[in-house]
């Protein structure tokens, strides 16, 4: 009798429990500001993306979606469960975390953003020594640049990023944590026969008629070094943009161009040289996680890893003093 007492009730008031999976759509919505750029984020249509927000709303009995010409937006209420649903996720994963380790070994998938030029010399040794010392940790190397991994870790892609927070129009809010990695100068790149490779350090200003291999349009490269040239009197004749560093430093080699990339992105091996500007610009890379209440031992691991970089000589204690350069 108590069990059908117990049915009848449930079936009456329509309850249902919160859903993770549509919690996190609803999350999404609310970071990314549209159905489709939800659906295109999880490679579903935006039809099933609406259904299952339309089912939520039956779940909750509530309104949180509101139509604004074509576009949906979500209501005050919308607005609250997708920000408490965002903590209720993360604190999920925390207890998953926790149950799978109870010895604290760490245990299961990282996911780790990080920007081009320290995938290499920074993030693949400090994942090669977490498979020595933590077997059961998997950690996937993800290729994020700084304008990119902000709003992936927000929205949950990844679950740490190594970035850069200079001059990155981003909202760091006190829901992340920000940890000082290093910092990591820009050089001017040169083939070395080049007549400035034969100074140590180089005035920009003598760079105005060379040729210029860049990053994409819109990249932070690409944005700093229009910048950096524009402030030395002149405007960059590009060559060429390309997204991989190892092919502007091969178009560099080839003598066909002169280019500003990161000492990171410097160190691999190519027939080129590297001279500091005579005004340094640097930037701060960092590591950047969600905040959490309980501690999650295999996010811990990867970031203990990462701190660890004593074979990194491109990356110095950041100093005092003001970096003029972004990620």
């Amino acid at each position: 009798m108590t069990t059908a007492l117990f049915g009848t009730t449930a079936q009456q008031h329509n309850v249902g429990m919160l859903n993770p999976w549509r919690l996190r759509l609803l999350s999404l919505l609310d970071s990314l500001g549209t159905v489709r750029a939800v659906a295109e984020t999880l490679h579903l249509s935006p039809s099933t993306v609406s259904q299952q927000l339309a089912v939520l709303e039956n779940e909750t009995r509530t309104r949180l979606l509101e139509r604004s010409g074509r576009r949906v937006r979500l209501t005050t209420t919308g607005l609250v469960l997708a920000r408490r649903g965002r903590e209720i996720l993360d604190r999920m994963a925390e207890a998953e975390a926790e149950l799978r380790a109870l010895n604290e070994e760490p245990i299961g998938t990282v996911r780790l953003g990080v920007f081009q030029s320290a995938i290499h010399p920074l993030a693949v040794p400090a994942v090669a020594r977490l498979a020595g010392s933590h077997p059961l940790l998997h950690v996937e190397l993800i290729e994020s640049e700084p304008h990119e991994s902000g709003p992936a870790l927000r929205t949950g892609e990844v679950d740490v990023i190594v970035t850069t927070t200079d001059y990155v129009e981003f909202p760091w809010g006190g829901d992340l944590e920000i940890l000082p990695l290093g910092t990591d100068p820009v050089m001017l790149i040169l083939h070395p026969d080049h007549p400035l490779a034969r100074r140590a350090v180089v005035d920009l200003a003598a760079c105005a008629e060379e040729m210029w291999a860049c990053d994409r349009p819109g990249s932070y490269m690409a944005e700093l070094t229009m910048r950096l040239c524009k402030e030395s009197g002149f405007e960059p004749k590009v060559a060429c943009r390309f997204g991989n560093y190892l092919l502007s430093l091969q178009h560099v080699e080839a003598g066909r161009s002169v280019a500003l990339l990161p000492a990171l992105a410097a160190s691999s091996g190519h027939a080129v040289v590297a001279r500091e500007l005579t005004t340094p610009v640097h930037r701060n890379v960092t590591i950047v996680l969600r905040r959490g209440t309980a501690p999650r031992a295999a996010v811990d691991a990867v970031v203990g890893a990462l701190l660890d970089h004593p074979h990194i000589p491109a990356l110095s204690s950041a100093g005092t003093e003001e970096p003029r350069a972004g990620g």
